[in-house]
């Protein structure tokens, strides 16, 4: 991990995370103007293993939290486990009724 760029790329309705000029992780999600769901966390196969997933979702929760008008719905099973390990941002989530 050396050069890292994260950008939300709307019009596909996903963060990426690039390392120089490979992408190599991405985070799908849906935004209904009150609750963002992440709904896929991905990384490329050649790239696996190196914690970029962990990246690109940071990332994206830094940013939701930053802009502060979205709750996060964890669709995704690794969104939920990064979540179970970061309970100190547990606020953010979305209260299912």
């Amino acid at each position: 991990m050396t050069d890292l760029r994260f950008a939300d790329d709307r019009d596909a309705s996903r963060y990426t995370l690039h390392d120089g000029d490979d992408l190599v992780s991405v985070l799908d999600y849906r935004d209904d103007g009150r609750t963002i769901a992440l709904t896929r966390a991905f990384t490329i196969p050649t790239f696996r293993g190196r914690g970029y997933a962990a990246v690109v979702v940071e990332h994206a929760v830094d940013a939701i939290e930053q802009a502060g008008d979205r709750e996060i719905l964890p669709v995704c099973w690794y969104v939920g486990e990064w979540f179970e390990a970061h309970p100190e941002r547990a606020h953010l989530l979305h209260a299912r009724s």
